[in-house]
């Protein structure tokens, strides 16, 4: 039998070799490997701190620009839009960006006759047959033409119809819409929380930007990014339309416009109006959708036709 003297001495034996291991082990390392270990510390040491300083110049870089297109923009853009009304239709995605985009409109000299936020709300495929009756029930009291409204059953189609009915131009012959009766339907879906206007639009505009940004993400992402398809081919109905965006993939509504033949011949997009930059091409691109009648693609993505337009002296 093992008696306990046996266990002491296999134990003592088994924690002396542990001992000899870890000194063994430490001398070792004190040689070429913690050398080595050393060199790679340092190494990547050295590496970090010129990435940070690459990181901190692309940002100065980028800060110079953006000041740099803001003056260029000082010198450009004055009275381009001179009497020109424009209606800004600010979705959610594109909020960030959408004062910058106005202040550009604003140096060019353009009338605005309004801002209007369209909220989530408006986008949530939850409310689509609210939609559809707001949209009868917001134009019966008025004067409003509801005869061409879509009626294939989409609520923010439909909304979106009535909507640039009122809010811009009419055409040739038409019977022209009252202030009375577009501020009642903007108070109906405002009521509703549909949408929100910063100040009383008080004419029709003849052209629309539209501030969009990134594509949704949630488990109703498609319908969302369809639903505001459709409110820009209903706007596009009644006048010229730019489209402020951020980015062009994913399935945004820059990158739809882009990716549809029809779409693209009669709405401007620019992928980078979330940069100062993008922001004087935005009213650019609008100068040249009213003189011209012609529609571009322009910003920094590889799907753009150039940084920005052409336009004639």
């Amino acid at each position: 039998m093992i008696n306990f003297r046996y266990h002491v001495v296999s134990l003592t034996a088994v924690f002396l070799a542990l001992a000899i291991g870890l000194v063994v082990g430490t001398a070792a390392l004190n040689g070429p490997v913690a050398d080595s270990l050393k060199e790679t510390v340092n190494s990547l040491r050295k590496d970090n701190q010129q990435m940070r300083q690459e990181v901190q110049s692309m940002q100065r870089e980028l800060e110079m620009e953006e000041e740099f297109a803001a003056e260029i923009a000082q010198n450009m853009l004055p009275g381009k839009l001179t009497g020109k009304r424009v209606l800004v239709l600010s979705l959610p995605t594109g909020r960030d960006h959408t004062e910058g985009v106005i202040k550009m409109l604003q140096l060019a000299g353009a009338d605005l006759t309004g801002r209007i936020d369209l909220q989530d709300k408006f986008i949530n495929p939850e409310n689509n047959n609210n939609l559809l009756e707001l949209a009868v029930t917001a134009a019966r009291p008025t004067g409003a033409p509801t005869g061409g409204l879509p009626g294939n059953g989409h609520g923010v189609e439909t909304s979106s119809a009535l909507l640039s009915t009122v809010l811009l131009d009419r055409p040739a012959g038409s019977e022209p819409v009252t202030e009375a009766d577009r501020r009642a339907v903007l108070a109906a879906y405002g009521n509703a929380n549909y949408l929100t206007t910063a100040d009383r639009v008080t004419a029709p505009a003849e052209a629309v930007v539209i501030v969009s940004g990134q594509p949704y993400v949630d488990k109703d992402s498609a319908k969302k990014d369809e639903s505001v398809v459709k409110i820009a081919e209903q706007f596009d109905r009644g006048g010229g339309v730019v489209v402020a965006g951020n980015g062009s993939a994913g399935g945004n509504l820059v990158a739809f416009v882009r990716g549809d033949a029809v779409l693209a011949q009669s709405i401007s997009t620019i992928d980078n109006a979330n940069t100062v930059m993008g922001q004087m091409v935005t009213t650019l691109a609008l100068v040249q959708q009213l003189a011209e009648r012609k529609a571009g693609q322009y910003g920094v993505a590889d799907n753009a036709a150039s940084l920005l337009p052409r336009l004639p002296q």
